[in-house]
């Protein structure tokens, strides 16, 4: 039987207790944290993205790896890019042609909500973000060949799958765009983005939506640039991919009855004794930091022995390998495989890596061991030989768990039940139902995104 003492002790706690987390909890997304485009510039961008005339052999668009329908990802850990056929977990090398020689090495990131003004920096990695001092005003792998006026992060990030070799471009010998990407060549004439817009500007229809769109900027067929391209991509995927009416964002702005009793109690451990929001955090759910967190790494890596530093490759700071951003965990239902390379194809096994991260490493590298990896993987060339490398090598997996900077967190199932229904509640209901943000067609004629 409580007393009185005891019974105050417990509402001074749970007061205490409901302060720190209010104070943690952030206030909903509004429409200020997004800029505005206007119709005209989405519709173009939308046609862009699902085209494939973007790529070098005109058999891969923007949507081949980030899917509507595929929680604007693939469904695979490790996208395929060039030369696959199919979309989502149905993608694979096409019939008749030669083994594709690599898998992008990275888990394709999801779209949601990227848009955003505060999402300033993109990729895994980093590589490319905001800084006024550079070309652009945008740090990026381009360098000084980089252009002005991108208008965000996002569209400064539709710059670079069209000059990679394996997700757009294709190999120097098949097409210009692939010679000129990988000669280095990306601005000017003869350069990547200058064939893409060249490509376009001999579409009439094209020629209309541009001059729709930018009705103060291109009045005839010359005057189409790549940053128009990507400008309107990113309009597009920052008015198509917005993820903000969740349950969760019901109750922030003031649904008390939005949220269930178990997401309820998953968002006090999250926000509480799980430590989700020490990385997690603000509106989007993510710090935009890079963490080491021992996650698997599989698949080809950034070198030739099947590594991926991580952060580390973009400062050159040893103290930065195995880092990665922290994702947004808007929509993560939607969005698996999860993880930088994508190894894990459960949202509940990478929940408990969290929990436990060198646990869940070693625990990941017995199952490769026993051919147990919960990886999709489709085959792709001699890849497949090659998929677990770093997995195998006691060495390499010791030190990605010497890197971790997680502390393990000890919680019941029953908790971990309610930590994952509040996970399902930060699911937009609107990104649900994605068909309309699929053109039935595109101005080039190709086929859309098959």
């Amino acid at each position: 039987m409580f007393t009185i003492k005891s019974s105050l002790i417990f509402l001074f706690s749970f007061v205490i207790v409901s302060i720190a987390q209010a104070s943690t909890i952030p206030a909903s997304i509004e429409d200020s944290d997004f800029s505005a485009h206007s119709a005209e510039k989405v519709e173009l961008g939308k046609n862009l993205f699902w085209d494939k005339i973007l790529s070098g052999n005109e058999n891969i668009a923007c949507a081949s790896c980030h899917h509507s329908l595929a929680g604007t990802g693939d469904g695979l850990a490790l996208p395929i890019g060039e030369g696959g056929q199919g979309v989502g977990i149905t993608r694979r090398n096409g019939e008749g042609n030669a083994m594709i020689a690599e898998r992008v090495p990275r888990n394709a990131p999801p779209i949601y909500n990227l848009g955003a003004l505060s999402f300033d920096i993109m990729f895994h990695d980093g590589r490319l973000f905001e800084d006024p001092s550079q070309p652009g005003g945008f740090r990026t792998p381009a360098g000084a060949q980089f252009p002005e006026g991108v208008e965000s992060a996002l569209a400064a990030q539709a710059f670079f799958p069209v000059q990679s070799g394996t997700e757009m471009a294709g190999a120097a010998t098949d097409n210009p765009q692939g010679a000129a990407a990988a000669a280095g060549i990306l601005a000017g004439e003869g350069g990547v983005w200058d064939i893409i817009a060249d490509k376009l500007r001999a579409i009439p229809e094209y020629v209309g939506l541009f001059q729709a769109a930018y009705p103060d900027q291109i009045y005839d067929s010359e005057d189409i640039q790549y940053v128009h391209i990507a400008n309107a991509i990113a309009a597009f995927e920052a008015s198509a991919f917005r993820a903000d009416n969740s349950p969760f964002d019901n109750y922030l702005r003031g649904d008390e009855s939005a949220l269930t009793s178990s997401a309820k109690r998953g968002m006090q451990l999250f926000y509480g004794k799980a430590n989700c929001s020490s990385c997690h955090t603000g509106p989007l759910l993510t710090d935009l930091e890079f963490h080491a967190i021992a996650m698997p790494q599989i698949g080809p890596g950034k070198n030739a022995s099947h590594d991926d530093f991580g952060r580390e490759l973009v400062s050159g700071n040893i103290a930065d390998r195995y880092k990665f951003r922290t994702p947004t965990l808007r929509n993560v239902a939607l969005t698996g495989p999860w993880g930088h390379a994508g190894a894990y194809d459960s949202l509940r096994a990478v929940v408990e890596h969290h929990l436990d991260p060198i646990a869940g490493l070693y625990t990941y590298a017995d199952d490769v061991a026993n051919n147990q990896a919960q990886a999709v993987l489709p085959e792709v060339g001699d890849a497949g030989d090659h998929d677990f490398t770093v997995m195998l090598d006691a060495s390499r997996v010791a030190d990605i768990a010497a890197a971790n900077e997680l502390p393990p967190v000890v919680l019941k199932e029953r908790q971990i039940d309610d930590l994952m229904a509040f996970l399902y509640a930060l699911t937009s209901t609107s990104s649900l139902d994605e068909r309309h943000t699929v053109p039935r067609s595109v101005p080039s004629g190709l086929p859309v995104a098959d």
